[in-house]
């Protein structure tokens, strides 16, 4: 907490602090919306139903239109990268470099929460012990990994994206709306022509849409615009949610719900788009009073060490959802009983006892969020000789980590043992395969750090750093941790700029972007 203090005491005011801000609100609204709207039943013969709040009050799915806030996590990614990969070419550094700070940041706690559940899994179903129940559990926390893979995906494009956002120059716009438009077309296959497989075309076309109009924050275009263009991408992009979702053939639901024809999110839609895009209207126009209320040093402090916390808060909220559920369900429960008024008044009081469990789960795990000591390691700029090989593994090792964790959101972590089999797209995956999957992309992605005369770090070990891009043996800072600076441009003890502005402090480690 006292490293916490000095990053806020000494953090400049040209900081853009709205996006840490924005960062730690995406994912907690995430957590929150799960608490909210799942409905976990227990029968009398111990069979699990599970639905949704939305089901069964369809008149409130409209929330969602403002709860569906992971666009804004991609759009603030967007942010982010634009601004480390300006800071990444002004210290010589390449696409590969980029790439590993990156992917290490967001996989350290997603490999420790697999192998926590992959371990208890398979002792669970070695020994017979509550295996229907644990299959269950070992499933439904693995499903927001979904967010996880894609977000590796985005990453392995980014630095391409931004580069051609560069040189479009006054037609950078123009990128984000011709993917904008092959996303309407490739609706029109799957809905018109009755072919769904095609839908997963969006998986990549509306993320990186959404996740370009990061980089119009991130040169200021967004900012210069004022509230006239925050108030025109809201009205227009609602406006044209409420066409697609009553004329159209859309659902109102921005979130998707068991048993649905159509999803709006898996995969996404114009819809989930055009909704984004109303959003991020909506958070540019709060930006000039969050900002205000963001200098308060208390409130700073308090995003900085929140930004430290959200990435393991997600990925062990679904886990404090099971445990509670188990702890505190009747057998028998119905249907009849969600959404009562004595069931809206009890939500207080089961939101504080979930995130007590969760503050139990980040006090355990919250180390992995943590980068090591230095290492051995050297990071070379993609330029130097090898580069293009560093690219190219680079590339292949995030496509590698990105399909292991979407195998493991499909399959879940448990049936080991029985061979448990589902299909990703049109790829069989299995708990073991997405572990090996995931692995050889690791070790490819490790590949890309060794030069001769080096030795190669393994990922994981105690000891191993986390990349600075540029600098050999530099140890990445992480909230909480006493001393942590990163370098910058080979100057011993600078801290590292944020959106091209010196003298700003990195301790502030968000869920995956710092």
């Amino acid at each position: 907490m006292r490293n916490v203090a000095r990053l806020a005491e000494f953090t400049p005011t040209s900081r853009e602090r709205y996006v840490d801000l924005l960062r730690v609100a995406s994912l907690t609204v995430v957590i929150l919306g799960h608490w909210l709207m799942a409905v976990i039943l227990i029968g009398g013969d111990g069979t699990i139903q599970v639905t949704n709040v939305l089901m069964v009050i369809p008149s409130i799915q409209p929330v969602t239109w403002v709860l569906q806030v992971m666009p804004i996590f991609f759009m603030v990614g967007g942010f982010s990268h634009a601004t480390a990969l300006a800071s990444l070419r002004r210290r010589g550094g390449g696409y590969s470099e980029f790439v590993r700070s990156r992917v290490d940041r967001l996989l350290r706690p997603t490999i420790v929460f697999a192998g926590v559940w992959l371990a208890v899994s398979l002792c669970c179903e070695a020994s017979g012990f509550g295996s229907a129940t644990v299959l269950f559990a070992a499933r439904a926390v693995a499903q927001p990994l979904w967010f996880v893979g894609v977000y590796l995906g985005i990453v392995a494009f980014a630095p391409v994206m931004e580069l051609a956002h560069r040189r479009l120059g006054r037609w950078a716009p123009a990128l984000p709306a011709a993917l904008g438009l092959a996303a309407c077309a490739v609706d029109t296959v799957r809905l018109g022509l009755g072919m769904p497989a095609a839908g997963y075309l969006n998986v990549a076309l509306v993320w990186l849409a959404i996740h370009q109009i990061g980089f119009f924050y991130a040169d200021g275009t967004l900012v210069r615009g004022g509230r006239r263009l925050a108030a025109m991408l809201a009205g227009t992009g609602f406006a044209a949610t409420v066409a697609l979702t009553t004329v159209g053939p859309y659902p109102v639901s921005m979130v998707g719900m068991p048993g649905e024809r159509v999803s709006n999110m898996s995969p996404p839609t114009v819809a989930l788009l055009t909704q984004a895009v109303g959003l991020i209207g909506v958070v540019l126009l709060l930006r000039a009073p969050a900002s205000r209320w963001l200098a308060r040093r208390r409130v700073w402090t308090a995003v900085i060490a929140a930004n430290g916390l959200t990435m393991t808060a997600f990925l062990w909220h679904l886990s404090a959802l099971l445990v509670v559920t188990w702890v505190t369900a009747h057998p028998g429960g119905t249907l009849r009983e969600v959404g009562s008024v004595r069931w809206w008044l009890f939500r207080p009081l089961w939101l504080a006892v979930l995130a007590a469990v969760t503050a139990g789960f980040i006090l355990v795990f919250r180390r992995a969020d943590q980068h090591g000591a230095t290492g051995p390691g050297r990071l070379l700029a993609t330029g130097t000789e090898g580069g293009r090989w560093r690219t190219a593994l680079a590339s292949s090792g995030t496509a590698l980590c990105a399909v292991g964790v979407l195998g493991f959101s499909t399959v879940g972590f448990g049936g080991i043992l029985a061979g448990r089999t589902a299909t990703l797209v049109v790829l069989p995956v299995t708990p073991l395969r997405s572990t090996a999957l995931l692995c050889a992309g690791l070790a490819v992605l490790t590949a890309t750090r060794w030069r001769s005369g080096a030795s190669a770090p393994v990922a994981g070990r105690q000891g191993t750093s986390a990349p600075v891009a540029g600098r050999p043996g530099a140890s990445a800072p992480v909230a909480g941790r006493p001393g942590a600076s990163a370098p910058v441009a080979g100057r011993p003890g600078a801290s590292a700029p944020v959106a091209g502005r010196s003298g700003t402090p990195v301790g502030i480690v968000g869920a995956v972007d710092g």
